[in-house]
């Protein structure tokens, strides 16, 4: 499943909105017996990600760096 969520926020709003919501979102998805991976691309080229193993086990949330181009 690829969810695409597009805002009208400040490229400084996302990066601070960006791992409040892939929290809210891995607080769901870990009531789940499902692995998972979130991704948020910023429009300022960061990304965030987290993992989700789905037993139970997290990996925090953390900038991954800039992306090589858009490709969306």
């Amino acid at each position: 499943m690829n969810i695409r969520f597009t805002s009208s926020l400040t490229p400084e709003d996302e990066n601070a909105f960006a791992p409040i919501l892939i929290n809210a979102l891995a607080g769901i998805l870990d009531l789940l017996p499902i692995a998972y991976m979130i991704r948020i691309d910023t429009s300022d080229a960061k990304v965030y990600q987290h993992v989700g193993k789905g037993a139970g086990v997290q990996t925090p949330v953390e900038p991954v760096g800039a992306r090589v181009g858009r490709g969306m």
